[in-house]
């Protein structure tokens, strides 16, 4: 198998600016209508948001490795290096150093990539994990090839095999110069999401760190793409390419064993739209929930409150398949028969909407309508 890197044209990425078009439209249509949303939101709201697209970002692109974080410690910990009132719980060296990546990426996301800057990334990612890794916080320099392999080992699948480590040096020289020079700025700038889509896969195929790798692409790309928006984002991209992890996987296979990356730019260009339309629903669903509350002030109970902040916590969609009278009485201790009368309170006074009858009945949040 010859890989990209392998091949006299790399690293000379191809592509068809036809396929890609449509989507960088639209991605520059609704980041304005993002921008025309966020003003909308007060310093409080904004505030939270950042935080929990901080925290999103955190937990999923972990996740997408294998690694399960406490969202509630990453974010707790991601208060603490803004500075703001945090709890006094405890996060793990992994929750703590992602929290600090994220925050690190939203603070300078303007800056010039350095080396320097993706040694400290790694570093970060790598906090607690110095006695099962060699190379922390510099390039990898073991001698055995770099693979990404699947299956027993007396039959693995070779899926990727990335440059020796004698050759990781100058690689990255060359990518962190390509990746100034094409920010929107540089003498060849490139579209938002034809840059951050090849960032992308030009550094998981160069696979420079012993691990980390595609977390620290995925980060790679959002500064890409905040450089692009000229602020930090809070695009959900981590989250959905979680949510599309094989058919992730499956694209970037496809895509190191030549240099000619339209299927890739397409697929990453798709995913990132869907990404900024999962932002633009959260945001919508903040003001929602603001102008809710303040419109129910005084007129619940403590119950109902109570079931109404869970639903809330729970984003746009409230609680799976809706919220069930035994749902409510869980939560708020009350009995069958006050559960069901406090949710009949609840739905005339439209802080929610039934679906169903009787044992069937499911109550949902109305922010939709509002």
């Amino acid at each position: 198998m010859t890989w990209n890197w392998q091949q006299t044209d790399w690293p000379e990425f191809r592509w068809d600016p036809a396929r890609i078009t449509g989507a960088e439209r639209q991605f520059t249509l609704e980041s304005g209508v993002l921008l025309g949303t966020l003003r909308h939101v007060g310093p409080e709201d904004r505030e939270h948001l950042s935080i929990e697209a901080m925290s999103t970002e955190a937990v999923t692109t972990s996740e997408i490795e294998g690694e399960i974080l406490d969202r509630v410690s990453v974010q707790s910990s991601i208060r603490r290096q803004l500075g703001l009132t945090a709890d006094k719980r405890r996060s793990s060296l992994p929750e703590q150093g992602i929290a600090q990546l994220m925050v690190d990426l939203h603070l300078r996301f303007a800056d010039p990539l350095a080396a320097s800057i993706l040694f400290g990334w790694h570093r970060l990612l790598m906090n607690g994990r110095r006695d099962d890794l060699q190379d922390v916080g510099r390039y990898r320099q073991s001698l055995e090839p770099m693979q990404v392999v699947s299956g027993p080992s007396y039959a693995a699948k070779v899926h990727f095999e990335a440059p020796p480590s004698s050759a990781v040096p100058g690689e990255m020289k060359r990518f962190i110069e390509w990746f100034n020079r094409t920010a929107p700025c540089g003498r060849d700038s490139l579209e938002p999401l034809v840059r951050a889509g090849i960032t992308h896969l030009y550094f998981v195929s160069l696979h420079p760190f012993e691990d980390g790798n595609g977390r620290l692409a995925r980060a790679l790309s959002e500064k890409a793409l905040a450089q692009s928006l000229g602020q930090p984002t809070m695009i959900a991209l981590a989250a959905t390419i979680l949510a599309r992890r094989k058919a992730y996987y499956d694209a970037l296979e496809a895509a190191n064993k030549g240099n000619e990356i339209t299927p890739w730019l397409c697929w990453f260009a798709d995913t990132a739209v869907e990404a900024q339309r999962r932002t633009i629903a959260g945001v919508e669903f903040i003001i929602g929930k603001t102008r809710l509350l303040d419109r129910l002030r005084g007129q619940l109970n403590v119950r109902q409150e109570k079931a109404l902040l869970r639903m809330l916590r729970e984003g746009p969609d409230g609680f799976e398949g809706g919220l069930s009278a035994g749902n409510y009485a869980t939560i708020t201790g009350a009995s069958a028969a006050t559960a069901t009368r406090d949710l009949g309170d609840m739905v005339a006074k439209g802080a929610l909407v039934r679906s169903g009858e009787r044992r069937h009945a499911r109550y949902l949040l109305p922010l939709l309508s509002l």
